[in-house]
Formats: structure tokens, sequence, C-alpha cells
């Protein structure tokens, strides 16, 4: 006959499968769909005393708290699947940065052997006597870079990776300073740094992390450029 086995401990096997096939999430079993909640209502109406007959406000509102819940649940249901969808386009654009430069808030750059180093500083209104200051690991001043007078906005920089003398520095980490004349005060100004992005982290609870050559982990969220 087909389909049936005379090994008793096969069979035996098969029906703890089939047994286990039939268990449900807990979860789910507690789970009140709108068909329970319509089929609990009508019970309560079958079941009242007809001398005092159910409410019509308590019962519009029963309904009315059920509905609510249960849009409730599915906007949320909704926006969780709307962040994933978020996050897995932003994990695939950021897996496109390996590689790339990107400009990130930090006075620190990763200087590599011969290389340069490049940065944005930027002042809300007019700006004399523009000066960087380049300091190595220890702290020491190794370069000053004049801007002049800037506008307000934004400048572009450039280092050339040369000491005062034009001697190339070694590879490492640098410090960056912007300060300038603003009206009758002598002001630090804000800057940026661009950094090569060499891997990208995806999962922890910053969420996605590009990882700089030098310079450590950044959020992708903090990125203003990309070049």
């Amino acid at each position: 006959m087909e389909g049936v086995s005379n090994n008793s401990y096969v069979d035996r096997m098969r029906w703890k499968e089939d047994e286990q096939a039939k268990f449900e999430d807990p979860s789910e079993r507690q789970r009140l769909e709108q068909e329970d909640f319509f089929q609990l209502l009508t019970q309560q109406l079958n079941m009242q005393d007809p001398t005092k007959p159910a409410d019509n406000d308590q019962m519009i509102a029963q309904m009315t708290n059920f509905t609510m819940a249960e849009g409730i649940s599915e906007l949320s249901k909704q926006f969780t699947e709307f962040t994933q969808n978020m996050n897995s386009s932003q994990a695939l654009q950021a897996s496109t940065l390996v590689g790339r430069s990107v400009l990130v808030p930090t006075n620190k750059a990763h200087l590599d052997a011969g290389g340069t180093a490049s940065g944005m500083i930027a002042s809300q209104q007019s700006a004399q006597n523009v000066r960087i200051s380049v300091k190595d690991e220890s702290g020491s001043v190794v370069r000053t870079i004049n801007l002049g007078d800037v506008g307000a906005g934004t400048k572009d920089f450039q280092w050339d990776g040369l000491d005062e003398a034009g001697n190339p520095l070694p590879e490492g980490k640098y410090t960056f300073t912007a300060n300038a004349r603003i009206g009758d005060s002598s002001e630090e100004l804000p800057l940026q740094m661009k950094a090569a992005v060499q891997s990208v982290s995806m999962g922890g609870e910053r969420g996605i992390v590009l990882n700089l050559k030098g310079l450590g982990g950044i959020n992708f969220a903090d990125v203003t450029e990309i070049s």
C-alpha cells in the first residue's frame, strides 16, 4: 500500500513532525481581529437584558475605539515597513561611498605621505585676515594658511602637506583651526574637512556608519558633501 510504513519508529517521528507543524505563535492567538470584535459585540447584544438595553453612545464609543486602535496598529506597521525601506536605501547608497571623499563636520584630517588635505570654512558675515593653523599630533603649529578677506558664506581651502619651509610632512592626523577678524573682535570660524571612506558599517545602534581613513567612524547622516 502506497504511503504506509511498517516502521513504527518512523511513524512516530512523522506524527511528531505533524504535531509540531500545528503549533501556533502565542502572539497570534492573542490578537483580536476585527471579525472577533464584532462577534463579541453581537454576543453582547444577544445576552443583554431586554429591560436594560445597551446604551447606543457606549456601543458607538466601543466601535470607535476599536477602529482607532486598529488604524494605529496598521499605521505603525506601515511606518515600520517604510523605515526598513529607508534604511535599505541608505545602506545601498552608503555602500557606494567606499573609496570616495566626503565632507564632514570635523577639524581633523588624515594626511597621506606626499598627499594634501582640504576643507571648508563658514562665516555668517564678512571676515578679514582669515588664517588657518595646521597642527601635528603633538600640538605644534606646522603651517599657517592665509586666506585674506572672505565674504559671508563658505570658502574652500587646501593644504599642500608642506611645512613653512616647504618640506613634506609625514603621514598622520593633523588638526585645523580657523581664526578671523569679524568687526572689532577676533573669532574662531567653524570648519569641515574632507576624508576618504574606507568602509561602511551597518546594523549597530548608530545605524549606518562611514569609517574614514585615519579618523574613525562618523554617522552617515552627518555627511554634508560627497565628491
